[in-house]
């Protein structure tokens, strides 16, 4: 019994680790300290010391998350257009210039650093952002989630880590209540404000569950999701095959089969109900998303294939919490700026 249920999570971790530099797994030696989230207890607030030089905005950090081993499925709507146009520059929302696209001959646009005025107005505008929750996901590490924690926090924003409970191996819906919980702490420790979920595959379904079914909609004013299963993967149906019908036991792997009881009543009407801007990310080397369009939201979601704008990147599935060219669209999400990759980010 114990070798059944070890058979899915096993294959899920090899996959997602062997995707994963290892050289960048290690959290930064200046990195604020963490304290692991769980349902319960106050997120702690980073200490300013650990953001990097010339950043004003304050970090805040909560539990270091978990690497998803989580996968889609199901076709949804269109991607961001990428051919026969310029890419359009990367403006923040608050009016200010964030980051100018230079344009190239033969190559994406690279993101070019404010400088003088510019740059003031950008630390001003991210000063008053939102707190923003990396949402982990599926047996993973820790580690895993702050080196996109550490990205967040040298832009200025205020950044806690929620890893799911159990490292994600239980009822998805019971995940999601525990995110209800510590959105409630962030959102205490802020002052009030609204978050933004960044979520990282089996993390982006526990993120959508509590938006729709648990109130979250009057919390969260941005989603933005990385590889995550929202119609299902394949990965899933044949672990659950190996199962003998059941992941071995593992709720979690049940649940994002494509066609579970799970995924139908999540999917049912509105993919992504408003006022919540919904992002979603997906890459052509998702070997744990198949396929890799049922990482896509129906109903308006901006949706982002990292290779419709850099045919050349390769990008797995542990790969999008890694990726610079991924930061640079979830950096855009955040500030509600056209979507423009570069391409050479790293």
């Amino acid at each position: 019994m114990l070798l059944r249920k070890a058979v899915p999570v096993l294959a899920l971790t090899v996959a997602a680790v062997l995707a994963a530099p290892a050289a960048t797994a290690a959290p930064p030696a200046t990195a604020a300290p963490t304290s692991v989230a769980t349902t319960t207890g106050t997120p702690a607030a980073a200490d300013p010391a650990g953001a990097p030089d010339g950043v004003t905005g304050s970090a805040g950090t909560g539990a270091s998350s978990v690497r998803d081993g989580a996968s889609t499925g199901g076709a949804a709507p269109a991607d961001v257009a990428s051919t026969g146009a310029a890419a359009p520059a990367d403006v923040a929302s608050t009016g200010a210039a964030a980051l100018a696209d230079v344009a190239s001959t033969g190559a994406a646009p690279a993101d070019v650093a404010p400088t003088g005025a510019a740059a003031a107005d950008n630390l001003r505008a991210l000063a008053g952002a939102n707190p923003v929750i990396v949402v982990g996901g599926l047996s993973g590490i820790a580690a895993v989630y702050e080196p996109l924690a550490a990205r967040l926090r040298a832009d200025g924003y205020r950044v806690w880590i929620y890893q799911l409970p159990n490292l994600g191996l239980g009822d998805i819906t019971a995940s999601a209540a525990g995110l209800r919980g510590y959105v409630g702490q962030v959102r205490a420790a802020a002052a009030g404000a609204k978050v933004d979920l960044v979520a990282h595959s089996e993390g982006g379904l526990v993120s959508r569950y509590y938006i729709k079914n648990l109130g979250g909609g009057e919390a969260v004013e941005r989603y933005v999701s990385l590889g995550t299963p929202q119609y299902g993967t394949y990965v899933a149906n044949i672990v659950s095959f190996l199962g003998l019908g059941s992941c071995a036991g593992v709720v979690a792997c049940q649940q994002m089969t494509i066609g579970s009881s799970f995924l139908t009543a999540l999917n049912a009407g509105d993919d992504t109900p408003a006022p919540v801007r919904w992002t979603t990310v997906r890459t052509w080397q998702d070997e744990l998303v198949r396929p890799v369009d049922n990482a896509m939201l129906a109903d308006g979601a901006t949706n982002v294939l990292i290779q419709s704008r850099c045919p050349l990147r390769v990008v797995g599935h542990l790969g999008l919490v890694l990726d610079g060219t991924t930061y640079t669209v979830v950096r855009q999400a955040l500030r509600d700026a056209a979507i423009s990759p570069n391409c050479l980010a790293l």
